[in-house]
């Protein structure tokens, strides 16, 4: 156990995180708490009804590509005069004696006006329709010298080795920093603390910022979250906690975020937080990502932390007089607890494109949540103005490190690539490679095995997945990793694979970020005992193309060209019946735009959409929007397919999920349900959480029994969605409930005869995973989990009394179907991630009632 300063014993820590949602150290009357807990689940309980996300949101987010940041044809400052935002007397910050959102564009348009060191750009907009700021701060660049930075900035990147001996770097690139703020939207303060510090460097005469700028390019994304800031909630419109977004990427906000992390490249990054008291300061505890350099990452981010624990310190608050206490840092004071291991946090992510110093900074005062319903407006404005002083200590220090260390944070940037480029070994941190950091032990080693190569194969063996391949590719591309496909077939690591393959050399700059996503993953339930948040995430694995590591071999000679974009795998056969699959979520979202046209569609026997050749040019349409394959086919079908309306007591990462498929959703709750639901208008009930049976008016439970006897369907997933389809008396299955802390990626057994899995990966994903037993008459398994151990990476560890592992869930049924209803014991749709899980949900929202042809009058798999 490292320590080298008294704090608070790791046990206690590890027993808040583990008993409430809000996990800051309880230190002082004066400290309020985090929203943090071991593993976090975005949900909608206590969400008040305003906080809902707005029907079009996931539309708008879909629709708001971020195109890149780099211009070369202009020069620094880059001003422009922003429009005015209406004046909303509701913001959620004014209360706290901050900013506003609607008074940053006016704010911004005055900075600019200070001198020719400010610029501002609009990054793109969120997903409830704001604008998203970067303020650059620098000396002033003609436009030869910003091309001069960006053929330096690429060099970097593109040609390590050559960028590594170059005196022109050494000698003017200015080195980047990033400083994003407000991520979280009920986390305001760190907006402030940056809008202030850009104020001081627009006219600062002093030596140490003309020498900052002059060396330094500094960028502040001010409210990474307007969603959020403007409505007092985490989480933005569409009910994301951005800060859990960045392996997936579905929101707007995210891709901004990480456009600037790919075009800008910063050398350094901080992302302003709240609330742990005394303030938290990563670098983290272990695990770490096995994917880093993390001997460069961890030399930088704890350097850089004590610097920024010595300006908070200096600042003179106190516990006796401001409720504050001293700043820590999990890495040297913590012994678990605040991993780095999930790639899906901002400064983690960051590391993958070459910053070397990266942290999340907690500041320490809470004023959200209940604090900010019950605390004075008066302690409310006292705790902010602490807060924003604490984060602007924290931006001054980190501004001072990077003017002291320039030349050897870029030269490390420069290392992170060669090593990725070349295929060099990591190196493991250790006392001798790290000098400086405390504590170093052998639960600080994590490293990864690359494979010489992926392969995404092509040909006949793989059309069911070429949606997914598509959209695996354009992920890929889209995070800044090289991808080439194939112009002819070839053989590789012992292996022949089909012409328009695709290949990822994974000697290449950011090897570490596509191995990230590609990889397995670990299981590494045996080295922690918790996990702040989700410890599997494989894309090459839950996004449902095929994805093969090759360990070796040379791709010299290869008939292999690099891409920008995926080739488009969209057809429509000439003649005859269509043949649509239902295996990726781009064709569930293609049929239902057919069935929402009065397409008639029939459903094949193997759960494929039959498109009659009369629907040809809708289907060439539908092709065109989605990406997806009509094939021709002598099958008639054996039931009609209709538009399914969903009623949906759902996480807000199933809610967009099911819209992204296409399928009209109205979000239930009890409330809801016990106000007056008018069931005429919906076909399937999907509850995952939200709706209690006991919690139900005898009104509400007899108009519910109703809809589930006759025409209607539950689809239920975990624990919440078992209780509800047991007290409903509905098909009899036992959920059995695992260790509720438990995530991952996990090896499945599908039925073949299943309509709901037939056909579907032999992956998925889990979270407080369930399983079922004691299965009643006329209740099918459509799916197990795998025999042994079916954890492939992650964490699951069983509880205290040897129950609720993955031992006992092995070979025990994940999903079951019956009569009136459909059962998940994994989450097929969590955070909008899982892509290659998708269609069995949608799947089974189409398992209710039809008409059909010599046949009962429900299909079930």
């Amino acid at each position: 156990m490292r320590r080298t300063r008294p704090v608070p014993p790791s046990p206690v820590l590890l027993a808040v995180l583990a008993v409430t949602t809000a996990g800051s150290l309880l230190l002082t009357p004066h400290t309020a708490t985090a929203d943090r807990k071991p593993v976090t689940r975005e949900g909608v309980e206590g969400a008040k009804s305003e906080d809902a996300p707005p029907a079009g949101a996931a539309v708008r987010a879909l629709a708001a590509p971020v195109t890149g940041l780099v211009d070369t044809g202009r020069g620094y400052p880059r001003e422009q005069v922003l429009s005015a935002d209406p004046l909303n007397p509701a913001d959620k910050s004014i209360k706290l004696g901050l900013t506003p959102y609607h008074a940053i564009a006016p704010k911004l348009n005055a900075l600019q006006q200070l001198g020719d060191r400010v610029s501002v750009e609009v990054v793109g907009r969120s997903a409830g329709g704001h604008r998203l700021y970067l303020v650059t701060v620098t000396a002033p660049e003609s436009v030869a010298e910003a091309r001069a930075q960006e053929r330096m900035r690429q060099q970097i990147e593109n040609a390590p080795a050559l960028a590594a001996n170059s005196q022109a770097i050494k000698r003017s690139y200015k080195a980047p920093v990033f400083v994003n703020n407000n991520i979280h939207g009920n986390e305001w303060e760190g907006t402030d603390a940056s809008l202030r510090i850009v104020e001081r460097l627009a006219t600062a005469t002093d030596t140490r910022t003309r020498d900052l700028l002059a060396h330094s390019r500094l960028y502040f994304n001010i409210t990474a979250n307007p969603d959020g800031r403007i409505a007092g909630t985490r989480a933005n419109a569409n009910g994301f906690d951005l800060n859990r977004d960045f392996v997936t990427s579905s929101q707007p906000e995210g891709r901004a975020m990480r456009q600037i992390e790919i075009d800008k490249q910063p050398t350094v990054m901080l992302d302003l937080h709240g609330y742990v008291n005394g303030t938290l300061i990563e670098p983290t505890t272990p695990p770490h990502g096995e994917n880093y350099e993390y001997d460069l990452f961890l030399k930088n981010t704890y350097a850089n932390a004590l610097g920024m624990e010595a300006a908070v310190n200096g600042l003179g608050y106190t516990p006796a007089k401001d409720g504050v206490e001293a700043a820590q840092i999990p890495f040297r004071d913590q012994e678990e607890g605040w991993d780095d291991w999930p790639p899906i946090f901002t400064p983690q992510y960051a590391a993958f494109h070459g910053t070397v110093a990266a942290h999340t900074v907690e500041i320490p005062l809470t004023v959200n949540n209940r604090a900010y319903d019950t605390l004075s407006v008066e302690e409310l404005r006292r705790r902010s103005a602490i807060n924003v002083a604490v984060a602007g200590a924290a931006i001054d220090a980190t501004l001072d490190f990077v003017r002291g260390h320039r030349t050897s944070l870029v030269a490390d940037q420069i290392e992170v690539f060669r090593r990725g480029a070349s295929g060099a070994a990591q190196v493991p941190v250790s006392a001798a490679t790290v000098p400086g950091v405390p504590g170093i032990g052998p639960e600080d080693v994590y490293t990864a095995d690359f494979p010489r190569a992926y392969v995404i194969p092509a040909g006949a063996s793989a059309q069911r997945s070429a949606p997914a391949a598509a959209r695996l590719v354009d992920q890929l591309l889209a995070n800044d990793v090289r991808v080439t496909r194939a112009s002819h077939a070839f053989r590789l690591g012992g292996r022949t694979y089909a012409k328009g393959s695709y290949v990822v050399d994974m000697r290449q700059p950011k090897r570490g970020l596509a191995n990230v996503l590609l990889a397995d993953g670990r299981d590494i339930s045996g080295k922690v005992s918790v996990m702040y948040d989700i410890s599997g995430w494989s894309l090459g694995r839950l996004w449902g193309a095929t994805v093969q590591p090759v360990g070796r071999g040379s791709l010299l000679g290869l008939p292999l060209r690099a891409v920008s974009a995926a080739t488009r795998v969209g057809h429509v056969a000439p003649h005859g019946a269509l043949r649509l699959r239902l295996d990726d979520p781009r064709e569930v979202a293609a049929l239902n735009s057919l069935l929402r046209d009065g397409v008639s569609v029939r459903r094949a026997a193997d759960g494929s959409a039959i498109v009659p050749a009369s629907a040809r040019p809708k289907a060439v349409a539908a092709a065109r929007t989605y990406d997806v394959a009509f094939d021709e086919t002598k099958a008639t079908g054996t039931a009609d397919l209709r538009r399914t309306r969903v009623a949906a007591a759902v996480t807000p990462g199933e809610l967009f999920a099911l819209r992204e498929m296409n399928f009209e959703v109205t979000p239930v709750s009890t409330a809801v349900l016990n106000a007056g639901f008018d069931w005429s208008g919906v076909e399937v009930l999907f509850v995952s959480q939200g709706v209690a049976y006991e919690g139900l008016n005898p009104a509400a439970r007899t108009a519910l029994d109703a809809f589930l006897g006759s025409r209607g369907l539950l689809v239920g997933r975990g624990a919440a969605g078992a209780a509800l389809n047991s007290a409903a008396g509905l098909p009899a299955a036992k959920a059995v409930e695992g260790n509720g802390d438990a995530n991952g990626v996990v090896r499945v057994v599908n039925s073949g005869r299943s309509l709901i899995t037939g056909g579907a990966p032999e992956h998925g994903f889990v979270y407080a995973p369930v399983w079922f037993t004691d299965l009643g008459p006329g209740v099918r398994v459509d799916q197990s989990y795998g025999s042994g151990n079916p954890l492939v990476s992650g964490h699951w560890r069983s509880l205290s009394d040897g129950s609720g592992g993955p031992a006992a869930a092995a070979g025990r049924a994940s999903v079951v179907s019956g009569p009136h209803a459909v059962l998940f014991g994994t989450e097929p749709l969590f955070r909008d991630h899982p892509k290659g899980e998708f269609a069995q949900v949608a799947r089974a929202l189409l398992t209710v009632p039809t008409t059909t042809t010599g046949m009962s009058s429900r299909e079930n798999g």
